[in-house]
């Protein structure tokens, strides 16, 4: 379980395939701190660490998680956001996030607002996803308040603070991001349907 506060930016070192598998190596100034088989948010995908080396640790994603989320897309040197998973007890300073990527989106619209930034990212609506204005959603494993929800898009606001510390500030018109919608919304959902 995971709050969408992004502890800090990884750059991604070597990715190495092995058959259906990818295995992503990441120089991050939190990786001296992880253990093997410890739980961490890559980009909002809960991942298990394999393997470390001074500076950096390594990750296995697999087949599904690959064609789920923007990670089969890295290429060395690209910023991954990264977080540890939450502390019983801890504060949960953004929301509920999982660390189970829904579904990607793609960036349609960036403004600057001369102090913020306007993102609206758009996402196919079969899969049954949706969002509600003043609602959370994560972006990359970014907890972000929902200004504006429509049946396929939404748009969030970026504070200056959180386009300098996470990779949003590499986000651009066509970029493809990890959507995972809030978890109470997508039970909501699943009830009216039955």
């Amino acid at each position: 379980m995971f709050t969408g506060i992004i502890e800090a930016i990884g750059t991604v070192s070597d990715l190495r395939k092995e058959a259906e598998n990818l295995h992503i190596s990441i120089a991050s100034p939190i990786s001296d701190e992880l253990k093997i088989d410890q739980s961490v948010s890559h980009n909002g995908v809960c991942l298990t660490v394999v393997e470390l080396s001074p500076g950096q640790h390594t990750v296995t994603a697999i087949a599904e998680t690959l064609q789920k989320s923007n990670l089969g897309k890295l290429k060395r040197g690209d910023f991954v956001n990264l977080e540890r998973c939450t502390r019983i007890g801890g504060r949960l300073d953004g929301h509920i996030v999982q660390g189970h990527v829904d579904q990607t989106g793609t960036c349609i619209h960036i403004e600057d607002q001369q102090g913020s930034w306007h993102y609206t990212f758009q996402y196919e609506p079969s899969h049954g996803n949706v969002t509600v204005e003043k609602g959370s959603v994560a972006v990359n494993g970014i907890s972000l308040t929902v200004v504006d929800s429509q049946a396929d898009r939404f748009s969030v606001a970026i504070i200056p603070y959180t386009r300098e510390h996470t990779n949003i500030r590499d986000v651009s018109i066509g970029s493809t991001v990890n959507l995972e919608f809030d978890i109470i919304g997508k039970y909501v959902a699943r009830l009216l349907t039955r």
